[in-house]
C-alpha cells in the first residue's frame, strides 16, 4: 500500500493559498493547513485583517476537510525583519520586508516547523513560481543542511533545484523568493506554478471559496494597514527634521520630518511649491533630502550599482560568471518592473557590480537587485552602493569642458 505524502500548506486567508491547498488535496496528498501570525495587530492602530484572515483560512480547511493549525512568529518577525527594517530606514536606505519575510520566516522558521514539528514530507505555498524539479522529487530530498562557505562547492550539489518564473508573468512572485535557501526550495511545492490568476479564481469559485473572491489582494506591507507611511514610521522613529535641498543649485526648498519617511523617486510634497519635485538623494549626516524638479530629472537616473554578498539560489556563483568573470543577464529591483538587460561582475567578497544597458529611474539603496537568466531567477543581493547619476556625470563633463577651455585660453593667450 502506497504511503500518503504529508504536505503542510501555508495559508494566508487569500484565494491563492486556498487553491494551492485544494490542488494538493486533489492530488492525493495528506494536507495540513497552517496560518502564520507574524504581526501583533493589537499593538498598533492600523487596519490589519488578521482575525478575518484566520477565519477565512479555517473555512478553507473545513471545506477541504483537512487539519488547521496556527503558528505565531511575532517575536521572530520583530527581531529578524522589522528591527532590520527600522535600522535600514535610519541608515537612509529603503528595505523590502516581503523579501526578508520569505527568507527568515516562511522559508526558515515555518519550513522547520512544517518538516520538523509537524513531520511533513514537504511544504507548499500559494506563490506563482515554479522549480526545476517534479513534485515527487521534493519527497525524495534528504533533509541535510547544505555547506555554508563563502562559495558553495558546486560538486557538493550535483542536482541543485532552480527557481523559475510562474506561468502567469503578471503575477510571478520569484522576486519575493530570491533570497530563500536551497535547503527549503528542495522540499517546497508550488501548486500554482502553471496556472494563471484568472484560472485560480475560477477554481476557487467552483470549490465554494466565494468568501475569498471579493477580498482585496494583499498589496504592500500588512502591518502598515491603511495608514499613511509617514504616520506609521514616526510611531517607531523619532522625528529628525531637515531640509529639502535643490540638487541643481543647493537652494533650500522647504523642511521635512525625517529622511527615513522618503525613498528615492518619490514625490516630495513641499509647501508653497506649485511644480512637482522628486527625491533624488539623502544625506543622513546633514538630514538633507535632495530634490529635483520633474519626474524624469537626470538626477533620478543611474546605470550602475553594487550589492552586498549575493545570494545565488542554485549555483554559487554561476559557472559562466566564474569562468568569464562577467555575465550578461537581466535585472529588476521592483516586483513587476520590466526585466532590464545588464552585465554582472563578481567581486572577491561575493558581492557583485551590476551595470544596466540603459539608465534606470530611482535605483534605491536597501532594495534587492534580483537577477534573471531567461525564465530562471538566479538570486538577489541588497543594493549597498549606487553609481553616479546622469546629472552628476553631466556636471563632471561640464567642469572638465570648462577647465579644458580655460587651459586653452591660457595656452593661446598673448605673451606679456
Amino acid at each position: 500500500m502506497a504511503v500518503r505524502r504529508h504536505v503542510v500548506c501555508a495559508l494566508s486567508g487569500g484565494v491563492d493559498s486556498a487553491v494551492a491547498a485544494l490542488l494538493l488535496k486533489r492530488a492525493g496528498y495528506y494536507v495540513t493547513g497552517v496560518l502564520m501570525k507574524n504581526w501583533d495587530h493589537l499593538e498598533e492602530r492600523g487596519a490589519c485583517a488578521a482575525e478575518q484572515d484566520c477565519e477565512d483560512a479555517y473555512r478553507v480547511c473545513r471545506t477541504l476537510d483537512v487539519p488547521f493549525h496556527q503558528v505565531s512568529y511575532v517575536k521572530e518577525y520583530w527581531n529578524e525583519v522589522f528591527s532590520n527594517l527600522l535600522k535600514e530606514y535610519q541608515s537612509g536606505r529603503t528595505p523590502n520586508p516581503d523579501v526578508l519575510c520569505n527568507k527568515h520566516i516562511k522559508f526558515k522558521h515555518f519550513f522547520q516547523y512544517a518538516v520538523g514539528t509537524l513531520g511533513a514530507d514537504a511544504m507548499a505555498t500559494g506563490h506563482y513560481a515554479r522549480t526545476s524539479q517534479e513534485d515527487e522529487e521534493a519527497f525524495r530530498r534528504r533533509d541535510v543542511p547544505l555547506p555554508r562557505p563563502l562559495f558553495r562547492d558546486r560538486f557538493e550539489i550535483r542536482n541543485p533545484v532552480r527557481l523559475y518564473q510562474g506561468a502567469d508573468r503578471l503575477k510571478d512572485q520569484t522576486f519575493f523568493l530570491s533570497q530563500i535557501s536551497q535547503d527549503a526550495l528542495r522540499r517546497t511545492l508550488f501548486p500554482l506554478a502553471g496556472l494563471t490568476k484568472d484560472f485560480v479564481k475560477k477554481m476557487a469559485a467552483e470549490a465554494g471559496f466565494q468568501h475569498l473572491l471579493n477580498k482585496k489582494e494583499s498589496m504592500g506591507i500588512c502591518f502598515i494597514g491603511e495608514r499613511n507611511f509617514e504616520d506609521f514610521i514616526l510611531e517607531y522613529l523619532e522625528p529628525q527634521p531637515g531640509n529639502f535641498v535643490s540638487v541643481e543649485d543647493g537652494k533650500i526648498m522647504g523642511t521635512h520630518k525625517g529622511w527615513f519617511t522618503f525613498t528615492l523617486g518619490q514625490r516630495a510634497r513641499i509647501g508653497g511649491q506649485r511644480d512637482a519635485w522628486f527625491v533624488v538623494d539623502k544625506d543622513v549626516s546633514s538630514r538633507d533630502v535632495f530634490v529635483a524638479p520633474g519626474t524624469n530629472h537626470p538626477a533620478l537616473y543611474r546605470d550602475t550599482l553594487r550589492t552586498d554578498r549575493f545570494h545565488w539560489i542554485a549555483e554559487e556563483p554561476p559557472a559562466e560568471l566564474v569562468h568569464r568573470k562577467m555575465m550578461d543577464c537581466q535585472f529588476r529591483f521592483q516586483h513587476q518592473m520590466p526585466l532590464i538587460p545588464c552585465t554582472v561582475t563578481l567581486n572577491q567578497d561575493g558581492s557583485v557590480w551590476v551595470t544596466m544597458h540603459r539608465p534606470i529611474r530611482a535605483l534605491t539603496l536597501g532594495q534587492f537587485a534580483v537577477l534573471y537568466k531567461g525564465e530562471e531567477c538566479l538570486g538577489s543581493g541588497k543594493i549597498v552602493r549606487l553609481g553616479p547619476s546622469l546629472h552628476t556625470l553631466q556636471r563632471g563633463r561640464d567642469r572638465l569642458k570648462t577647465a579644458s577651455e580655460s587651459d586653452g585660453d591660457r595656452t593661446t593667450g598673448p605673451v606679456g
